[in-house]
């Protein structure tokens, strides 16, 4: 990674943006003060609900941050499919007493006002997924000052963020949790994700700008295997769910180390776009019969997982985690970046001293 991107945050650690709540200022602080680089999660908000995060995040840390932006989705979803897994729903809208959610209510999630708030007051770093920003306006970006990177989950995808003049491309293996960043959704390509060390190999040797790699990195061990294998940095999303600066649900952070959970999927029962999560009774009771519709389906199903969540029932609920989630540890993040700094050093010593890991 370029020197003047590295000197933003001493160490190689990355907090990956969950959106939904997770990736509050308070958890993307505690990260920046320990030496890694937080994110703020601009998914699902208003512009202005982005501005406010941010103005709370600077009163809690003066070092680098990021944010990360949904890219616009174009429209593909078939009504028909909509309606009927609404139908097929209307038994979840009455257990938990909950009106279905309005599958039209937007596709493109503020994308051009946050730019606008994002060129008018600049962040150090902007992070895109689910596709790739114009040239113009990476160059926007640029002319303010801010580093940007997007996600790519194949070499071609990292090719796109390439040629598009991104400073960095966040390479998402299949172990991911939560949602898979392809630029295209195609549903004749679910199951045939890659993993995560061979995708940063296959994108190492495609581009020449600097790698994030993600997807399922819970120990310092795993962040000194991908730094081998050709990144600059690895980006953790599981690990810091389960911290205490987590926004995330009570029930979700139990959940992920629950022996009740014993495995992930990627499912498109949510939201439409295949996401990785805790298998559960309604991925497993709905997760075949989901149409590609995103975002429709993550706005019909919303009131019902808002429900679960206020009723306490996890096996309603979105439990995105990656396939590391049993090895997550309660820590606060702070803690947590040190413990996987440290572990990182003693697995570099390892390794230059002809150990094994």
């Amino acid at each position: 990674m370029s020197s003047a991107l590295t000197d933003l945050f001493p160490l190689p650690i990355v907090q990956a943006p969950m959106a939904g709540g997770v990736s509050v200022p308070q958890l993307a602080a505690a990260v920046c003060e320990a030496g890694g680089l937080g994110f703020l999660a601009a998914g699902y908000k208003t512009a202005d609900g982005m501005y406010q995060e941010i103005k709370q995040l600077r009163s809690l840390t003066g070092r680098p941050f990021g944010v990360n932006v949904f890219m616009p989705q174009p429209e593909y979803a078939d009504p028909a499919a909509v309606d009927v897994y609404a139908h097929q729903l209307a038994g979840e809208a009455t257990w938990y007493e909950a009106e279905l959610g309005d599958p039209d209510s937007g596709r493109d999630d503020g994308f051009e006002a946050k730019l606008v708030v994002l060129r008018d007051n600049p962040v150090p770093v902007v992070s895109f997924h689910f596709g790739v920003p114009s040239r113009e306006t990476v160059d926007a970006l640029h002319r303010v000052g801010t580093f940007v990177l997007a996600a790519a989950t194949t070499a071609d995808e990292a090719r796109a963020v390439e040629r598009a003049g991104a400073d960095g491309v966040i390479a998402q293996g299949v172990e991911a949790g939560g949602h898979q960043g392809t630029h295209r959704d195609v549903p004749e390509l679910d199951g045939s994700g890659i993993g995560l060390l061979s995708l940063v190999a296959q994108i190492r040797e495609t581009v020449s700008i600097p790698i994030v790699a993600a997807g399922g990195i819970m120990r310092g061990g795993q962040i000194a295997g991908v730094l081998a294998a050709g990144a600059s940095a690895a980006q953790l999303g599981t690990a810091f769910l389960a911290t205490h600066e987590s926004g995330a649900h009570a029930l979700h952070k139990q959940a992920l180390t629950n022996p009740l959970f014993v495995r992930t999927e990627l499912t498109r029962a949510f939201s439409g776009r295949p996401a990785r999560g805790l298998v559960n009774r309604f991925l497993r009771e709905h997760g075949p019969y989901a149409p590609a519709a995103y975002p429709e389906i993550h706005h019909l199903t919303a009131p019902l997982r808002k429900a679960a969540a206020k009723a306490g029932d996890a096996q309603g609920m979105a439990l995105w985690a990656g396939q590391g989630h049993r090895m997550a540890r309660e820590l606060p993040a702070g803690q947590l970046v040190e413990v996987l700094a440290g572990e990182l050093a003693a697995a570099r010593a390892s390794l230059t001293g002809g150990g094994v890991l």
